[in-house]
């Protein structure tokens, strides 16, 4: 669908993740991978939304050289849990720390989308509301051994062993948790390529 839209642009995604790159595969949207190397290092002041929009922006800092026919799309995903920011871990320590402080209650999934061209720029975000059971230090053992998940905020992936044992409710976007709003992706990446 969006493939006929952007026959005359070339979206780069400036994302280094295996799961945000499935996704536009899946949604069809034909991209570039481009990843630059960005300090991402975000005032103390900022709180949940407010740190991913920043990051998100950030990222797009590192492309002056954009053309006219191009779509930058760089993203940020971190957890909050009682209103703390998570990143990703840095070990497997860290990680079993993250997961146990989450287990038992709810947390938010945050994740921000910047789009950029050489015209205009505009940032979005999506909140998704997660719950986990109270998990076993063996169950968290398990998952951070077996599935080494430090390329995740918060320490974990929905879709893997520990979404499926231990998540016992979502509110919102699914695909948000996993790394990515691709209903908000899609929509405004059609606003984009019409304006």
């Amino acid at each position: 669908m969006l493939k006929i839209f952007l026959k005359n642009k070339e979206v780069i995604l400036a994302s280094g993740s295996p799961r945000r790159q499935r996704f536009f595969k899946e949604m069809e949207i034909p991209y570039t991978v481009d990843v630059r190397p960005v300090e991402e290092v975000f005032p103390d002041h900022l709180k949940e939304e407010e740190i991913t929009n920043f990051l998100a922006q950030l990222k797009a800092k590192a492309f002056e050289d954009l053309k006219p026919n191009q779509i930058l799309i760089t993203s940020d995903t971190i957890v909050s849990n009682d209103g703390l920011p998570m990143g990703k871990p840095a070990d497997a320590e860290e990680a079993v720390k993250m997961i146990t402080s989450l287990s038992g209650k709810a947390h938010k999934v945050v994740t921000s989308v910047c789009f950029t061209t050489t015209q205009k720029q505009e940032t979005f975000n999506s909140i998704t509301k997660v719950r986990f059971k109270k998990l076993t230090s063996k169950e968290i053992e398990f998952y951070v051994k077996n599935y080494k998940p430090f390329d995740k905020a918060g320490g974990y992936a929905i879709q893997e062993w520990i979404g499926l044992i231990g998540v016992t409710g979502i509110e919102g976007s699914y695909a948000n948790v996993v790394g990515l709003p691709t209903h908000l992706v899609y929509e405004k990446l059609m606003e984009f390529v019409k304006s």
